[in-house]
């Protein structure tokens, strides 16, 4: 509704309570209710699930339309990334947020400092989903409150046309609230537990839940090694209670990312249930690696399998697990993306050991031969050393053309000596041209990185203390920080009014009108900054 009408609508609300609501300003009531456009998390899942489907439909006409996100561990993070993306870009399309149960379990857990095993409380994820989206519906409410104070100004110098030009700005104003793919690393447990964490992630507001086929209670980060793969049932079934979840709740359109860890997955803690030859359980069972047996040699304790009229035993470890026939993970890769998108998956995760768009590809054009519109969200990882991936890619390259390599050591490409080099300016443009490559030949529609500001947050704090507590002292924070605020247009420059000091002076007026104590007179210090 545009701001006027909304203004109108408030006049005829107020108006027919006799008089007994004439404390109470209609244009003050419209801000607040335009600042405050969504009520709960269920109204941003489903907003933002929309936003998504369309973002998915547009990529399978134009793979140059795919989107991005970056890992954020705070609500402040979240909100100041956005607010950059509007500031540089004019507007948040195809831009997301992701939220990694890495950065839950490193920064947010109450234990402490955890690795990614599943050990934080599960609690803290929709926790941190909410605490995402209160600070981007805070980013809303700030920036309308810039131009409400402004129409106000330009009221009272009798500008008009400026006034006009304000409240175009707030009709047309784009939120920053955007879609988040949560992650829900595997589950928590059984199905139960994956539905009521699923729910409780949905009602914060989350509209894309992603969930990898490891062992709950064996999980490990993807870029570790120990990863433990459940059978195919087993993980259909949490793919199905997050879909319950969903359609509980109401959000029809929710998107559900399957996550397969099986190119790096060595282990399984199960033998599949298989009722026939050739079934799911049967195909799982089969990149098992065994060995053939004598009955009258079968050792107490023996798990033995039927394989084609043979007795086979599954190669069992002092840890109960089983192991996979080295050289099968691609394989297996593959019949688990194809079985999550014939159950009800609608985005993959395939997690690489490396980023090699060719390798994706080979997998994902396996996989569209059975879904042709089958979709990636990729890690674009901080785990992977991408100078020294890249620049040896440029290498191996060089090598298979003929080329001359000799002032190269392959073993060594991190050196920084190689920086300005043909190698090393062929492979920074492979990197730079990572995401659009992939998202043309991989079929990958969505590239994030999971834990881009864990480390940035480290870098500038590094940076900050090296100066600040050596020679530059004080002037190591004005030039490395507010300087660079100052110039660069940073909004959290004026830190009172990122706060929500600006916010809460205006509810003041609303409620006491002249009476009001405001905190952003003329003695604020904020004002140095104009």
């Amino acid at each position: 509704m545009p701001y006027t009408d909304q203004i109108r609508a408030n006049e005829q609300l107020i108006g027919g309570k006799q008089g007994r609501w004439t404390g109470i300003d209609a244009e003050s009531v419209a801000r607040m209710q335009l600042q405050n456009r969504f009520r709960t998390g269920l109204d941003i899942a489903r907003y933002t699930a929309k936003i998504m489907r369309e973002d998915m439909a547009a990529y399978d006409a134009d793979s140059s339309q795919y989107t991005q996100s970056l890992g954020c561990w705070h609500g402040f993070i979240a909100q100041q990334k956005m607010i950059a993306i509007k500031k540089h870009f004019g507007t948040t399309k195809r831009k997301y947020l992701y939220l990694s149960g890495w950065m839950v379990a490193a920064l947010r857990s109450q234990f402490g400092p955890l690795p990614d095993q599943s050990m934080h409380e599960k609690t803290s994820v929709p926790a941190l989903i909410e605490e995402l989206y209160t600070f981007l519906r805070q980013a809303d409410a700030r920036e309308l409150d810039l131009l409400f104070s402004g129409i106000d100004k330009a009221r009272a110098a009798g500008d008009s046309a400026k006034e006009q030009d304000l409240l175009a700005q707030v009709d047309s104003f784009q939120t920053h609230v955007v879609p988040i793919i949560a992650d829900i690393d595997a589950g928590f447990g059984n199905a139960e537990a994956t539905y009521l964490l699923a729910k409780k992630m949905i009602e914060a507001g989350a509209c894309a839940l992603q969930i990898e086929n490891q062992v709950s209670d064996e999980k490990q980060c993807g870029h570790q090694d120990g990863k433990v793969t459940v059978p195919h049932e087993d993980f259909l079934a949490k793919i199905r209670a997050c879909r319950y979840a969903f359609l509980e709740l109401g959000v029809e359109d929710g998107i559900i990312v399957t996550r397969t860890d099986s190119l790096g997955a060595g282990l399984t803690k199960q033998i599949a249930v298989s009722n026939e030859p050739g079934d799911l359980g049967d195909q799982y069972n089969s990149f098992l690696d065994c060995e053939e047996i004598d009955p009258a040699t079968a050792r107490n304790g023996d798990v033995i399998l039927n394989r084609d009229g043979k007795l086979m035993r599954p190669k069992r470890l002092p840890s109960n697990l089983f192991q996979f026939r080295e050289g099968t993970g691609e394989d297996r890769c593959v019949l688990d993306s194809i079985t999550s998108l014939q159950n009800g998956a609608d985005l993959l995760w395939i997690e690489t050991e490396k980023p090699h768009v060719e390798q994706i590809a080979g997998m994902m054009d396996r996989i569209r031969e059975v879904v042709p519109n089958a979709k990636l969200v990729y890690n674009n990882s901080p785990s992977f050393n991408w100078t020294l991936n890249f620049r040896q890619q440029v290498y191996d390259a060089m090598v298979s053309e003929g080329l001359d390599v000799s002032e190269y050591d392959r073993g060594a490409l991190m050196d920084a000596k190689y920086d300005d080099t043909e190698l090393g300016i062929a492979a920074d443009k492979r990197i730079r041209t990572f995401q659009a490559d992939g998202a043309k030949r991989a079929g990958i529609f969505h590239h994030l990185i999971t834990l881009p500001t864990y480390h940035t947050a480290a870098l500038s704090t590094d940076n900050l203390a090296k100066e600040y507590f050596g020679e530059a002292g004080m002037l190591g924070y004005v030039l490395g920080v507010q300087r660079q605020e100052l110039r660069q247009g940073i909004a959290c420059v004026k830190h009172q009014n990122m706060s929500g000091s600006d916010l809460g002076d205006a509810h003041k007026e609303y409620f006491a009108g002249e009476a009001a104590l405001k905190a952003g007179g003329v003695n604020n210090t904020m004002n140095q900054f104009g």
